[in-house]
């Protein structure tokens, strides 16, 4: 399936009429960039590089395509030909997958002619800008856990294809499974899921349908507690399993207090090792007011996937320079717009280090990063072929390695939840 009209009018339309001024084939940098960071967030997380590369490798226009848009009337016949023989034949580095970035962060690099650049433009922000957004947010409520585990299961709380690529990226952040079978078996992501309160509520009672579940399940399933009476269920679900039950789902009440209730309940009955999971509409917030609860696991859903309210990283597109009118030059170019001025000129970027700990973003316009700043763009296309190491299940598993070094050189309160400014200076060079 191609990914080619995944994309705004307006860059068919200047490819238009750049292919008859003669400037389509002049060579150009764009760049992917935030000018600020989303109120309250102290970094962003890189996220959907590895699916924009896939989508990049799919972006050709085939007959029907074409016919649409001529049809519609967004090109002529000297376009149509171009887009029918369109290949990205260009070079793009990038932040990799998992990378943390600032305002002002290069984040993507696209070198190649204008017109066969800047199609790619609603391609690469409507990926970067929600993965990131989804990063970003799991990235935190990673930190509000303290090392317990979270599962994503908010593929109810979104489009069906979102959902996927809301679990890859939750995944790269640091969440330890989703609850989506298409993210499972496309990017390799363990899943989990028992069962919900509809199964109780089809058996005439409660204990019928947790021998129902042990009977398929094991006693090391999860059983859900919540759809009665809490402490009755506790009592059913210890008793059936003599203490060996794996876990209970707690997903209504307050749950600090719930929580701690049904810790004490398992313990004085004997079930000791049964692990406590907590759901019910969780975010950063929630889940940093139960870091002193006894709670074994969390469930995260609808917070997650709409990025806990930022479901976009902001991220601009934006021309930066292009070559000369006679080629020999390259000329930086840059907006002047208020609250929207950009700096021209193809970038570098570096994170300064300070005994392996971040101290800057270093942002050159001209120039190589220095010794004490690890450089931060990665060729991920060179010469219109993609870098396959970014891709699949392998680039998934990269990025979430990847993250959890990038990560471990933020200052400490850089994961500390409430409101502040970015955790480091951008220096623009």
């Amino acid at each position: 399936m191609t990914s080619a009209l995944l994309t705004d009018q307006y860059e068919l339309t200047m490819v238009d009429a750049a292919l008859k001024d003669g400037t389509a084939d002049r060579r150009c940098v764009f760049e992917v960039f935030t000018r600020r960071l989303p109120d309250g967030r102290r970094y962003g997380v890189v996220a959907g590089l590895g699916r924009f590369l896939t989508a990049l490798t799919d972006f050709r226009f085939g007959d029907e395509e074409i016919g649409f848009l001529r049809d519609r009337g967004v090109i002529d016949e000297g376009t149509a030909k171009w887009l029918a023989d369109y290949r990205f034949t260009g070079d793009v580095r990038a932040y990799r997958e998992g990378e943390v970035f600032f305002p002002n962060s290069p984040v993507l690099q696209i070198e190649g002619t204008f017109a066969e650049a800047v199609v790619l433009e609603t391609l690469a922000l409507s990926i970067f800008n929600a993965d990131s957004a989804i990063a970003s947010a799991a990235a935190r409520m990673v930190s509000a856990a303290d090392k317990r585990p979270l599962a994503e299961m908010g593929s109810r709380r979104t489009g069906e294809w979102n959902a996927v690529a809301a679990a890859r990226a939750a995944y790269i952040a640091g969440f330890g499974a989703t609850s989506n079978l298409e993210a499972g078996r496309t990017w390799g992501i363990p899943t989990m899921g028992t069962a919900a309160h509809a199964f109780t509520l089809l058996h005439d009672t409660e204990e019928a349908a947790f021998r129902s579940q042990l009977d398929a399940l094991g006693t090391g399933t999860t059983l859900l507690v919540d759809t009665y009476d809490i402490e009755a269920a506790v009592d059913t679900a210890v008793r059936l399993t003599d203490g060996k039950l794996g876990a209970v789902r707690i997903d209504s009440g307050d749950l600090p207090s719930v929580v701690a209730s049904v810790r004490a309940q398992l313990d004085r009955l004997g079930a000791t090792n049964t692990k406590i999971t907590v759901t019910n509409d969780l975010d950063e917030y929630t889940i940093a007011a139960l870091r002193a609860a006894p709670v074994d696991s969390y469930g995260v859903g609808t917070s997650v996937v709409s990025g806990s309210g930022h479901p976009a990283a902001g991220m601009v597109f934006k021309l930066v320079a292009h070559r000369s009118a006679d080629g020999d030059d390259w000329v930086p170019v840059a907006k002047k717009s208020a609250d929207k001025a950009s700096a021209g000129g193809r970038k570098e970027a570096g994170r300064r280090l300070r005994n392996g700990i971040a101290t800057a973003e270093v942002v050159l316009t001209s120039g190589p990063v220095g010794p004490d700043e690890r450089p931060l763009l990665v060729p991920v296309v060179t010469n219109g072929e993609v870098h396959q190491e970014f891709l699949g299940v392998h680039g998934v598993e990269a990025a979430r390695a990847h993250h959890k070094l990038a990560k471990a050189e933020l200052p400490a309160d850089a994961s500390r939840i409430g409101r502040g400014d970015p955790a480091i200076p951008t220096l623009v060079i």
